[in-house]
């Protein structure tokens, strides 16, 4: 496992002055670790859509099937980028109920995250799961890691899950194109990223996260599919997040109670 630093606080500047998203996300979701400047942003984008949480609670679900579809297809190693503030059950403990063995690697770049992270290193005693602080922006850092490469193959087949972050990145199609590159035949991509043409009030929305220092980019349906150029997407395709492969006999919820598609594609 990749070794973390003991405080790693008391080196790094936490910036607590200026939201975050990993931990405005945090606040809404009823978490403990988060500061004013992302209480204030939070406060600020709930009064504008106060079906926010339900969105962010459906993107949880949502990843979790994800990964449990692709576990079902065999995949047993994972690339998590923007992993956010820990929140049982992980993206680890889904995947290694159904394979045991299942290799994660977590990448995120706030600092709380990183305090989290020896925790977020606990998984099945076959498996093996890593940290990498590394910021998305920077894909060539993330890939150059040693613990990346400690942990993942990447000679077999891997998923990239991207979820709920590719709305912070200007130019996402570059991003997934150099994070796939290097990721054998047979890999997915799996994300989860807002959009205008569900809520409308996720135009409002962005505008308040850029405002406050968190430049937001919501995407078309269109947009989202060419993400996955060169992929073969997996049915349903591009669809709001409740419709990607809802579990059995539940009742999806309407498309505008989220504001994000879900899509999952295979790197031929």
């Amino acid at each position: 496992m990749a070794d973390v630093p003991q405080n790693p606080a008391a080196a790094v500047d936490l910036q607590t002055h200026k939201p975050h998203s990993a931990r405005v996300y945090d606040y809404i979701m009823g978490g403990k670790d988060n500061f004013a400047a992302d209480r204030e942003t939070a406060a600020q984008v709930l009064a504008a859509w106060p079906g926010l949480r339900t969105s962010m609670l459906a993107n949880r679900a949502c990843m979790h099937r994800m990964v449990g579809h692709l576990t079902g297809l065999g995949i047993g190693q994972f690339i998590d980028v923007g992993t956010g503030i820990p929140a049982s059950p992980n993206l680890h403990e889904v995947a290694q109920q159904t394979v045991p063995d299942a290799r994660v690697v977590y990448v995120d770049n706030d600092v709380i995250v990183l305090t989290h992270a020896r925790a977020l290193l606990k998984g099945t005693p076959e498996g093996r799961i890593a940290y990498i602080h590394a910021d998305m922006h920077t894909p060539e850092a993330l890939l150059g890691d040693p613990a990346l490469h400690d942990v993942i193959d990447l000679s077999q087949p891997v998923a990239l899950t991207v979820i709920a972050m590719l709305q912070f990145v200007e130019d996402a199609q570059g991003l997934v194109q150099a994070l796939l590159e290097p990721l054998a035949a047979g890999s997915y991509l799996a994300i989860t990223i807002p959009t205008a043409d569900l809520a409308p009030e996720s135009v409002t929305l962005a505008r308040q996260y850029t405002e406050r220092g968190i430049p937001m980019y919501l995407r078309s349906r269109s947009e989202v599919e060419q993400l996955f150029t060169g992929l073969e997407l997996v049915d349903p395709g591009v669809v709001p997040m409740p419709r990607w492969r809802p579990d059995p006999g539940a009742e999806p919820l309407a498309d505008t109670a989220t504001n994000m598609f879900a899509a999952v594609g295979r790197k031929p």
